[in-house]
């Protein structure tokens, strides 16, 4: 069993065990700098620099083991699967391209048309306020994924294909914490070799069946189940999603979600969610098909994936030196589903923050250090989320509620507070004349559903 350690922890450098950087090309590469408040307890480190795991190599992981790297941390980045495909729509913001840096040629699609389908088949089209450089770009996630490992492993991190096991705690707030892993090299078959790491400290980014979060015992949350066909179309049905995405709601396709047709490169991505009734998600991915089957006609299944997906937060997501991000921590919102976004951001913040509390990698971490990762995430996007949830309970409780809530996408300027505020992650100020009017109007289509829903219940009888 091979197995990657200090002896003694304090004051000695990496084991031989893993290769050694070129010193050369690690002088030329920039090193970030954060304001420096390490916690006063934590001793400068002899000799080596502090030493993270990330575990996980999705956009959570890929975007903290980069700003680690680059942040002057020993970096090892565990992932199982490095061709993951996650059944995802694969929806990022125009913001996450710019401030991630993302090449284009990773974006299939350049989404500027919606289509907002209601259960009586009523059709809005929305996206009449983006401006002509703005849109929502579709990626494959094996695609993105791989390139955000990648650009972590060029700026230094070691990336390690293997399945982590479990962790040994440590006893004392400066001793390591023991990872066990197998991992998979090439060269000794399908099983793998038995392998530990010694760490200062962990950063849990392995999605929503985390075993990082289990070991800290962070607790269970609600999850939903995403079902989700890829399909190739003839080309001539591919033109129609050339830069148009359709959401469809109802009863038929979830009863507290959405179905989807994202489009891809040279595919169509088609997809449901559920968290109340996750026995009969086949049963909705079929309706969902058959919602969009004049448009995807002549189809055929090239893959089928499925994926759990968290509904909130853990009830904890930091326990000593490990701290949960992505879909581990729970951060994917309600009513819309979205969690790349987040995953990534996450998984920065928390970087920024061990680099920050460290100064650069000289100084041990403790639990204050990222602490203040949590609070700063939950004071920027604590509202984000409270407000997408209230969102869910009252538009997506029955059918008349998601006719009010097509109804409503109708209007201009829904759209544009919407897609500002998705596009950008901010907050978009209203004007309050029209606030105002969004408010009569919001009324307006809850109370036609209302009535519309007791009529229905009284022909039901």
């Amino acid at each position: 069993m091979s197995s990657i350690a200090f002896k003694p922890f304090t004051g000695l450098r990496r084991s031989s065990a893993v290769p050694c950087p070129n010193p050369t090309a690690t002088l030329t590469k920039p090193v970030v700098k954060f304001h420096v408040s390490a916690a006063k307890r934590s001793p400068k480190l002899s000799n080596r620099n502090l030493r993270v795991a990330i575990i996980g190599g999705g956009p959570a992981g890929g975007s903290a083991a980069e700003t680690l790297a680059k942040g002057g941390i020993e970096t090892f980045l565990i992932e199982r699967k490095l061709d993951n495909c996650k059944p995802c729509g694969g929806a990022i913001p125009l913001c996450m391209v710019g401030e991630f840096d993302l090449p284009l040629d990773i974006i299939d699609r350049r989404v500027t048309k919606m289509k907002m389908i209601s259960p009586s088949n009523i059709a809005v089209d929305i996206g009449q306020t983006l401006k002509p450089h703005e849109y929502i770009g579709m990626v494959r996630r094996e695609v993105l994924d791989a390139h955000l490992r990648d650009r972590a492993k060029e700026n230094g991190a070691n990336v390690i294909n293997g399945l982590f096991l479990k962790m040994d705690m440590p006893k004392s707030w400066d001793e390591p914490y023991v990872l066990h892993y197998t991992e998979y090299d090439g060269k000794v078959g399908a099983t793998g070799s038995k392998s530990t790491l010694e760490v200062d400290a962990v950063i849990g980014a392995d999605g929503a069946n985390s075993r990082v979060a289990k070991a800290i015992n962070a607790g269970d949350y609600e999850y939903a189940i995403a079902f989700q066909e890829r399909i190739k179309i003839p080309d001539d049905k591919m033109v129609y999603y050339e830069n148009l995405a359709e959401m469809y709601v109802g009863d038929d396709v979830s009863p507290d979600f959405y179905g989807w047709v994202f489009p891809k490169c040279d595919h169509v991505a088609v997809g449901t969610g559920t968290v109340t009734h996750k026995s009969d998600i086949k049963k909705f991915q079929l309706a969902t098909r058959n919602r969009a089957k004049d448009k995807i006609l002549g189809g055929k299944i090239i893959r089928v994936e499925a994926h759990p997906i968290p509904e909130h937060p853990r009830p904890r997501r930091l326990s000593g030196r490990v701290a949960l991000v992505g879909d581990a921590a729970g951060y994917v919102t309600k009513c819309s589903g979205e969690g790349i976004y987040f995953a990534a951001k996450s998984g920065r913040m928390c970087a920024e923050a061990i680099i920050e509390g460290s100064q650069n990698g000289k100084k041990m971490v403790d639990e204050g250090d990222l602490r203040k990762y949590l609070e700063k995430w939950d004071k920027t996007y604590w509202p984000t989320y409270k407000v997408l949830d209230v969102l869910q309970k009252v538009f997506y409780r029955s059918n008349p509620a998601r006719e009010a809530f097509v109804e409503m996408c109708a209007d201009e300027y829904v759209q544009k507070m919407t897609f500002d505020s998705y596009l950008y992650k901010t907050v978009a100020p209203g004007n309050p004349l029209d606030d105002l009017k969004l408010a009569v109007n919001t009324i307006g289509s809850l109370v036609r559903a209302n009535a519309l829903r007791k009529e229905m219940e009284r022909l039901n009888v």
